[in-house]
């Protein structure tokens, strides 16, 4: 088997058989070519006129000797990767008591690495079940009636099940592939095994969580919807857990609330568990026409359809020393309403796998740290968020109406009395404002600096009619619950396990995914029985 790296082949020619491209790569008939298979896909469009597709492939090929004398650049000899993180033939201490908190991707996965050591769990989510979830949500984008417990933050699969359900990380570890695999099995597309920036969409996500979910049933693991923890303290050599007001004991508790749970945190912190604060970012949803993103980032190829809808990501780093930058960027998405507690407005974005909407958005975000709370206490981050989030559902008129702001206005500190071509995509109902009330002079210069550096690198991005939707509070979690270094567990709970991106671990589904594992890992190891 070979690998052919970096085979370049033009929007232009034929992408549905890679064969004649590859055939010309290795200098051979494509008749000894048995068949290939696509491990990675991305696009270079850093020439608008000549855009290509860009894969990395495994080619099992007649002669691979022949192929291999010739020398040629970017083709090599496969060599497996054994690496697995299956534990095969080896017995565990079964009658544990293992609980975990939270059905978003951390806990699914540390649920999902326990199954297949034959270990059962239980799982407390607070939220509904996504089928009932989905109601929940609908309830609030049409009537303003917000669930507090079942929301765009809370329910089975977690915050990025209502999100686009990107599937990217910077972490090169291994058990990413598992995960992206766990997906398919589940229903996800088969392209998120290759493509760069892979993501699966609302729509589609939505019976993948919900597929794992029935895998574990059948199992036998215990998943407890409407169950929320109210108390978590240690006992003996475990964690005695209050949940639905009933008192349960278990010998481990991984914590994977997410980065919304700010309930659970403050009462962790009153049981004096270790928590520091952590920095985090703030700011907006910015919309553009989508079409106008394809073209900045196309040029004249910006209506083909093997490109699907454009992405970006940008930084900047201002003169005073703050980091501004796009984030979990939704092409062909919506705006949509996250909030998890009563009189606060906070939003997020959503694709579907379709990516078709006309608008794009993405959060454009400013880092903020305890100078920016003015305290050092543990908690001042949430103190923040929850200001913010205050000041938006007053600016939208108290009623969860979001409030909206042009570029053009918001660099000019007026407000907004009428749109141009960009119309806001969020369902419940918005409020021309001036977004600069909200935030301090030093953030809102930070955002003012950044649009002309952004302007410069992707063209429109600055338009005086794209549009500014507050607020965007929630990318990641203000706190880190303290958890050792190598046990991973927390500090000063023995048998607690802070896991994923609520606790400070981690950013999104790959690696809240990963940071699971890890940890059911370490649990396994003590369960080992020799």
């Amino acid at each position: 088997m070979l690998i052919i790296n970096q085979l370049k082949v033009s929007i232009k020619d034929n992408t549905d058989d890679l064969s004649i491209a590859i055939s010309k790569k290795l200098r051979t008939s494509k008749d000894n070519i048995n068949h290939y298979k696509v491990i990675k896909r991305s696009i270079d469009a850093r020439k608008k006129h000549d855009i290509y597709f860009v894969y990395r492939l495994f080619v099992d090929i007649k002669n691979e000797s022949t192929t291999l004398s010739k020398n040629i650049v970017n083709v090599e000899v496969y060599k497996e990767d054994k690496t697995n993180i299956n534990i095969d033939n080896v017995k565990y201490n079964k009658n544990k008591k293992i609980a975990i908190i939270g059905f978003g991707p951390a806990g699914m996965f540390s649920a999902l690495h326990f199954m297949e050591t034959g270990i059962k769990v239980t799982v407390f989510e607070r939220g509904q079940k996504v089928e009932n979830r989905i109601k929940s949500i609908e309830d609030f984008q049409l009537n303003g009636k917000l669930n507090t417990d079942s929301n765009i933050q809370f329910g089975e699969g977690g915050a990025g099940t209502f999100s686009d359900g990107k599937l990217t990380s910077r972490s090169k570890d291994k058990r990413g592939r598992y995960l992206f695999e766990e997906f398919v099995k589940a229903g996800a597309p088969n392209e998120i095994l290759y493509v760069h920036n892979p993501h699966i969409g609302t729509d589609k996500l939505i019976n993948v969580v919900k597929n794992i979910r029935l895998k574990l049933e059948s199992f036998g693991s215990l998943i407890k919807f409407n169950h929320k923890v109210s108390n978590i303290v240690p006992k003996d050599s475990g964690i005695l857990l209050t949940v639905n007001e009933k008192e349960e004991f278990f010998d481990y508790v991984i914590l994977a609330t997410g980065h919304s749970a700010r309930d659970t945190i403050e009462m962790l912190y009153n049981n004096n568990c270790d928590i520091v604060q952590k920095p985090f970012a703030v700011g907006f949803r910015i919309e553009h026409k989508q079409t106008m993103i394809n073209k900045s980032q196309f040029g004249e190829s910006y209506n083909n359809e093997k490109l699907g809808a454009a992405e970006y990501k940008l930084t900047h780093q201002t003169k005073s020393g703050k980091g501004v930058y796009t984030f979990c960027m939704c092409p062909g998405g919506l705006v949509v309403p996250s909030s998890s507690e009563v009189g606060m407005l906070c939003v997020n974005g959503m694709s579907e796998y379709n990516r078709d909407k006309v608008n794009a958005n993405s959060a454009l975000l400013v880092t903020v740290n305890e100078s920016d709370f003015n305290s050092n206490h543990p908690l001042a981050g949430i103190k923040y968020q929850r200001e913010i989030e205050k000041k938006a559902y007053a600016l939208g008129g108290s009623n969860y109406y979001a409030p909206i702001q042009t570029v053009g206005d918001f660099i000019n500190n007026i407000k907004t009395t009428k749109l141009g071509s960009v119309l806001p995509s969020y369902s419940i109902g918005v409020t021309y404002s001036n977004l600069r009330s909200i935030y301090s002079d030093s953030i809102n210069n930070a955002f003012i600096e950044a649009f002309r550096s952004m302007g410069n690198k992707l063209k429109g991005f600055n338009n005086i009619d794209a549009l500014l939707t507050g607020v965007e509070s929630r990318s990641s979690s203000p706190v880190r619950i303290v958890r050792d270094k190598d046990t991973l567990q927390s500090t000063n709970f023995k048998n607690l396990y802070p896991t994923g991106e609520g606790a400070g671990y981690a950013g999104g589904i790959v690696s809240a995914g990963i940071d699971g594992i890890k940890v059911a890992s370490l649990i396994l190891e003590e369960l080992k029985i020799d």
